[in-house]
């Protein structure tokens, strides 16, 4: 892809190259803040922010797992657009990500904990360093405390907390780059609160009282919020505050059991509400003047166009974004989405990625003198789908979010050959995932058209997606589904190479 700056219209010379932070949490849902209304979590840090800067109340997920949705904050698209359909599988070098983007306006570029989109060693044609990052030191997957991490393809052995260890050597990092003239972006993604929770003395000591499966979990959440307070009085206390874009959210919906959706509908690998809000905060001094919270509808995928634009680079031949700029939004000038929102859980298995153990034999390794080769799914990560898939059928649970109505298409199908190799552990999560939304959707009323489920809610008088009017609203449904069906084409398109 080719990349061109643009000039930044004379309005926005004041806000023009900020410097950008993006971070993420692992598995937080839309309810497990306190600011959200959780009745034990203790997130000070992230209630304040809640507070004084833009809050988004209906930001999702573009997928309600981990790795798509990282790959849609890197891109602006649909991660089915480039094969990465779930947890572990690695993202096509063939896309132009969010770093490579900006590097060509001048900015410097880091990652930091967890990547999930490809393998982080040398020989990888997928880590952080080939997809735009000048500096990073990530994990293959989420990481806990004292992990081992890639520096830059060097496995290093950290000491403490997980979130503060990203933390710290991302305040760091942006205390360098402070002292030259470039601006920066980091992206910060915590490996929390995924299982399993095991949270520092610091942070238990708030839950004694909160049954025991949970004390861990809350902790890990309380250890993330005092990282992000790190973070965000690191800004404050730089020469460029005022012009610093920090962004937080998670990467999908809540866990079950343990995490708190707030009351959505389902949860972690579901398309439903629940499987998708998340938490999301943005701070920027220079551009945001007041705060305030937005129920407009946005997505991660948003993440990508907004900053494009803001900077002022424009993507020559730019591949088919599922992304819309909120820099109206950030101006208080954006009541409604302009565009709709689509989501596929597509029918594959995830892929295994045991962080710890890959880490842990990357060290022993190179500290024998050795190293180890990239695991073979980032090895063939450009490969594409041979013989194409099918641009007409369908198979797993998609939507489309339109204003406040959202259509579901669900349609059987079994994971792909390719993907189907990757593992039973894979596939029993899988069908547990499914087995959860049959479970959910049964007696709620259901239209079948062409061996299709579907269901239809209006969210604003039905958040929690309760009372299907499929059969009801006959209008509205055939006019989403004419726009998700059409949109799946594409989708479909992309996944085939068509973008390339």
């Amino acid at each position: 892809m080719l990349l061109a700056p643009m000039a930044p219209p004379a309005e926005a010379a004041s806000s023009s190259r900020p410097n950008i932070v993006l971070v993420m949490a692992d598995d937080q849902g839309w309810g497990d803040m306190a600011y959200n209304g959780h009745p034990a979590l203790k997130t000070p840090n992230f209630d304040l922010a809640a507070k004084e800067c833009l809050r988004l109340d209906r930001f999702y997920a573009a997928a309600p797992v981990c790795s798509p949705t990282r790959a849609s904050v890197m891109t602006g698209r649909h991660p089915n657009r480039m094969g990465v359909f779930k947890w572990g599988y690695p993202m096509r070098p063939q896309e132009t990500t969010i770093a490579e983007a900006l590097k060509q306006a001048g900015y410097v570029t880091a990652h930091f904990g967890k990547w999930h989109l490809g393998s982080v060693r040398n020989a990888s044609p997928a880590h952080p360093g080939a997809n735009g990052f000048d500096y990073w030191l990530s994990a293959p997957n989420f990481y806990d405390n004292d992990a081992v991490l890639s520096l830059m393809g060097k496995a290093v052995q950290t000491q403490g907390e997980s979130s503060i260890v990203a933390a710290d050597a991302a305040i760091e990092w942006m205390k360098q780059q402070g002292q030259g003239e470039a601006p920066f972006l980091a992206v910060i993604w915590f490996g929390s609160p995924h299982s399993p929770h095991r949270a520092v003395e610091e942070d238990l000591q708030w839950y004694a009282d909160s049954p025991k499966p949970l004390q861990h979990f809350y902790g890990e959440i309380t250890g993330m919020d005092r990282a992000y307070g790190k973070i965000r009085a690191a800004i404050k206390s730089s020469a460029s505050a005022e012009n610093t874009i920090l962004w937080y959210c998670s990467d999908n919906g809540a866990l079950p059991r343990v995490g708190s959706t707030g009351g959505h509908r389902g949860n972690k690998g579901n398309v439903y509400e629940g499987g998708l809000l998340v938490p999301a905060i943005v701070e920027w001094p220079a551009r945001i003047k007041a705060p305030r919270s937005s129920s407009v509808r946005c997505n991660t995928c948003d993440i990508y166009p907004t900053l494009l634009e803001l900077v002022g680079v424009q993507v020559e031949k730019q591949a088919p974004l599922d992304g819309v700029s909120l820099v109206s939004l950030f101006d208080g000038e954006l009541d409604a989405r302009p565009r709709g929102m689509g989501f596929w859980d597509y029918t594959a298995p995830g892929i295994g990625t045991p962080s710890a153990q890959w880490m842990g034999d990357l060290l022993k390794t190179q500290q024998a003198g050795g190293d180890l080769e990239p695991h073979i799914s980032s090895q063939r990560a450009a490969e594409l789908p041979n013989p194409p898939l099918p641009t007409d059928k369908w198979p797993g649970h998609a939507a489309w979010v339109e204003g406040d109505w959202k259509l579901h298409r669900i349609e059987p199908g079994a994971a792909n050959a390719n993907s189907a190799k990757n593992g039973a552990k894979g596939k029993a999560k899988q069908a547990n995932a499914k087995q959860g939304q049959a479970k959910q959707g049964k007696g709620k009323g259901k239209g079948e058209a062409r061996g299709v489920t579907w269901e239809l809610y209006n969210l604003a008088s039905d958040a929690q997606e309760g009372r299907n009017l499929y059969d009801s609203q006959p209008e509205v449904a055939q006019r989403l589904a004419k726009d998700l069906e059409s949109w799946l084409g594409s989708v479909a398109n992309s996944l085939n190479g068509k973008d390339y």
